[in-house]
């Protein structure tokens, strides 16, 4: 019995050592450290897919649409080229276009689709709030200088009002601006602004068939009529609010009615520009306000014709 169980454990023994011999038939696999860590339950998942953009289809159009530039409004800048770029390109201030004087050239600044800071506190014919419905073109130009005898403005180059006539004719026509649209600084905040003062040729502006015109020889027979029997104050107040003035509804000569009647006749009769309400100022404030008496041509127009957009 001894000897059978010593040849057992040898066997034994023979067999474990060549087990602990012999290399395993596969190694075991090691997952790292970083791998067994497992991701909280509630870990939000980067998406699978990128973000698609709108499919967009452009083949329909509306027919009841225009642009968003309603106005186009003119400025000077009153100061010189220099401090008019430094101030419009990096002070609270923007127009869309600044004219140059000398040499004459036109800079764009601000893109027409975007709104530029220009108008400020503004009315017309209703609208408020004009920096979002228009186009701004501030001119370089000194503007006034105050004398003994007065306020002096500066003239306007000629070939300074030409490239301005040729800008606002591109921008009307690519934005379909109506001409009784086409104002001054002043119009829109009479007494608070000036610009672009009574040197500013607006006739040439109604020659060029971009705004329309008090029709002359109606204005001659108005003026006979006014000096004969003038209207009060009232309807005075009532035709320039036609026109499109904020203008004061109190029947008296107040500042603001004052100061309206002064920008109008920076545009239409600048020789005098005191405010007071003559015999021609009223004949052309009732032509102005009047259909068909103002008078617009075309660009290749030798006769004028009848406007009457507003009405």
């Amino acid at each position: 019995m001894k000897s059978l169980s010593r040849a057992f454990t040898a066997v034994a023994a023979a067999l474990l050592l060549a087990a602990c011999a012999s290399p395993p038939t596969s190694a075991p696999t090691r997952t790292p450290a970083t791998a067994t860590a497992q991701a909280p339950a509630d870990a939000v998942q980067a998406p699978t897919t990128a973000v698609r953009p709108p499919r967009i289809d452009r083949s329909y159009t509306a027919q009841s649409q225009d642009s968003r530039a309603l106005y186009i409004v003119l400025h000077y800048t009153a100061d010189n080229w220099e401090k008019s770029l430094k101030e419009l390109t990096t002070g609270p201030v923007s127009a869309h276009y600044l004219v140059r004087d000398d040499p004459v050239a036109s800079y764009a600044l601000v893109d027409e689709n975007r709104r530029a800071w220009h108008a400020g506190a503004s009315f017309w014919a209703g609208n408020t709030n004009l920096n979002s419905a228009s186009i701004g073109i501030e001119i370089v130009n000194r503007g006034y200088t105050k004398t003994p005898n007065g306020l002096v403005y500066a003239p306007f180059p000629q070939a300074q009002i030409d490239e301005v006539i040729a800008l606002v004719r591109d921008i009307q026509q690519r934005h379909n601006v109506k001409p009784e649209r086409i104002i001054g600084h002043a119009d829109i905040a009479p007494g608070r602004k000036q610009d672009p003062g009574p040197t500013f040729p607006w006739k040439q502006f109604a020659d060029a068939g971009l705004i329309p015109w008090p029709d002359g020889p109606l204005v001659m027979v108005k003026m006979l009529e006014h000096e004969v029997a003038p209207r009060d104050m009232a309807w005075l107040q009532e035709r320039l609010a036609r026109i499109g003035y904020n203008v004061s509804r109190s029947g008296q000569m107040d500042t603001l009615t004052r100061e309206v009647v002064a920008t109008f006749q920076m545009k239409y009769r600048p020789r005098d520009i005191s405010g007071a309400v003559d015999a021609e100022t009223a004949a052309l404030i009732e032509v102005a306000s009047t259909p068909s008496a103002m008078r617009v041509s075309g660009v290749t127009d030798t006769e004028t014709r009848p406007y009457t957009s507003r009405w």
